[in-house]
């Protein structure tokens, strides 16, 4: 199973529902196999996401140029689908749109190592866990504002004292005494 047909089926287990085909019109690629044509607005139905998302996906790179048919409006398969549901996902998961570019080339290598995919995604965890014991910091640091408030006018609110003075703020390395910490 490649990196696509795995982050959609992520994406199903997570609670992602796809909306039932809507088949616009039917082509045949140069095999003589048929394909789905969808336009614009069913992609981004299928997707659940914006038009707006999808004409910044293709602005950027990350989806390729649609076919177009002889009103020059977009058509696209269901590689599309696929391809714009693993991107909605990988931006779920706190990807970086250089992240998901390099995902999707190696997602086109399938006979490629994981060392890749597995390196770009251990670096993301420590980036989400760095995150994460940054906002914990800042929620304690919130929580003893408000707890330090006294509830009586703005002109003496603690929280506002705080938020004015760095020196009084825990989170920007100073003890609860405004001195700074070592």
């Amino acid at each position: 199973m490649g990196i696509l047909e795995h982050c959609v089926q992520g994406c199903f287990s997570a609670g992602y529902s796809l909306q039932p085909l809507e088949v616009q019109a039917v082509n045949v690629d140069t095999t003589g196999f048929e394909t789905s044509s969808l336009s614009i607005g069913t992609l981004a139905q299928r997707a659940e996401c914006k038009v707006q998302t999808i004409r910044y996906y293709e602005q950027i790179g990350l989806l390729p140029p649609p076919e177009r048919n002889a009103g020059n409006q977009r058509r696209y398969t269901e590689d599309a689908v696929k391809r714009l549901t693993f991107i909605r996902h990988a931006r779920d998961f706190g990807f970086t749109v250089e992240a998901i570019r390099e995902l999707l080339d190696m997602s086109d290598q399938p006979d490629m190592p994981c060392d890749h995919v597995d390196g770009l995604a251990k670096r993301h965890l420590e980036e989400v866990e760095a995150r994460l014991a940054r906002l914990s910091v800042l929620r304690d640091e919130l929580r003893r504002m408000i707890l330090l408030c006294q509830g009586g006018n703005v002109g003496e609110c603690r929280i506002i004292e705080v938020l004015s003075d760095h020196r009084l703020c825990r989170y920007h390395g100073h003890d609860a005494d405004g001195n700074a910490r070592d």
